[in-house]
């Protein structure tokens, strides 16, 4: 796995591509990789790139260090002061929701590789992905109520899809930390691993994932990610239409062929 030519080194989000799948880890280590504008833009930029790059077929997001993400970096927050009326909206608007969009609406499947605390923010961040697996030590914590805040970055809207509306209040109203293994038995977390399993096992559902039909699975996401917001019919008309696209791909004529030949399926993503 190398990094990317266009990202230096030490950047706020390193990339790397191995064969089809793009890396992308948070990197400020020494402060649990909470998010600041740039970190949030430049993570924003890497999944409008995975999205747009033919060769990459799947995306595993991970934190450097001892945790996944510790939510908004509020150090340079501003106590007290006069506002603008709309200012705080207008910020979220700008920044989180659009950094949990961007997970949501990335064309690849993204897999998140919890390794440690994931609060707040870095919590709902965690869960807009697609598949969540969890090191052991790795906990989840909706730390709004602790600081007096209103749950943001979408957490109001993704908890209640994944746990039901009642548990999802209970997890905001009292703050507690969850353990990966409670959180994965809650459903918010796909599977738990040993610490120093969780890159080997992202890695491996990454690859399963890069040698599948990409834009059959990008449409799949679409059709799930819009289920529960729709009613039947527009539900059945959205699958239809879904397939009707699909069907021009050339992985769709791939896996009907192998079918058909009795063949395995060779996916090119296309």
């Amino acid at each position: 796995m190398t990094s990317s030519p266009e990202d230096p080194v030490e950047s706020r989000v390193l990339r790397s591509t191995d064969p089809h799948v793009r890396r992308l880890t948070l990197n400020r280590p020494d402060a649990l990789n909470a998010i600041t504008p740039d970190l949030r833009e430049d993570l924003i930029r890497g999944f409008l790139d995975a999205s747009a790059d033919p060769d990459v077929r799947a995306v595993v997001l991970t934190g450097r260090g001892r945790g996944f993400c510790a939510g908004a970096d509020l150090r340079g927050a501003v106590a007290g002061g006069e506002r603008i009326p709309g200012d705080v909206a207008r910020t979220l608007r700008r920044g989180a929701q659009r950094l949990i969009a961007a997970v949501l609406d990335c064309e690849k499947p993204v897999i998140a590789a919890v390794n440690g605390t994931a609060a707040g923010l870095g919590a709902h961040l965690a869960l807009a992905c697609d598949l969540v697996l969890a090191a052991e030590s790795a906990r989840f914590i909706e730390v709004f109520v602790r600081r007096g805040l209103v749950p943001d970055g979408a957490g109001a809207y993704l908890l209640p899809r994944l746990v039901g509306p009642q548990r999802a209040k209970e997890l905001m109203f009292f703050g507690d930390a969850l353990t990966a293994p409670q959180a994965e038995r809650l459903g918010l977390v796909n599977r738990v691993v040993p610490a120093d399993a969780l890159e080997k096992t992202a890695r491996e559902w990454a690859e399963r994932l890069a040698a599948g039909p990409t834009r059959a699975l990008a449409l799949t996401k679409q059709l799930v990610n819009a289920s529960l917001e729709t009613d039947r019919a527009t539900a059945f008309a959205a699958e239809a239409a879904a397939q009707e696209i699909n069907m021009t791909t050339a992985d769709a004529r791939e896996g009907v062929a192998s079918f058909v030949e009795r063949r395995g399926a060779s996916f090119e993503g296309r």
